[in-house]
């Protein structure tokens, strides 16, 4: 089993497509998203992300639910994400 989680697109890097900034819990950070090249991506698309992979696009919605479960699960704080949303 893999542990996915959840980000959103800051930026895409313009001399490199395969990288974009990604806000993850609060902190921005690299994320290879060549995966996704077929996708379209754009700043505040939703990524689900693995070992500094995005893995698949996902919509709004699914990226609350999956913050909430991981903060369900792991007791965290993911509430510098969910503000940054609104």
């Amino acid at each position: 089993m893999c542990l996915g989680i959840v980000g959103r697109i800051v930026t895409l890097a313009d001399d490199h497509p395969d990288l974009a900034r990604v806000e993850v819990a609060g902190m921005t950070r690299n994320i290879n998203v060549g995966i996704l090249r077929d996708e379209k991506l754009v700043p505040g698309d939703w990524i689900l992300i693995h070992a500094g992979f995005a893995m698949e696009k996902i919509d709004e919605q699914t990226a609350r639910n999956q913050m909430s479960a991981l903060k369900d699960y792991t007791g965290g704080d993911q509430d510098s994400a969910d503000e940054d949303a609104s």
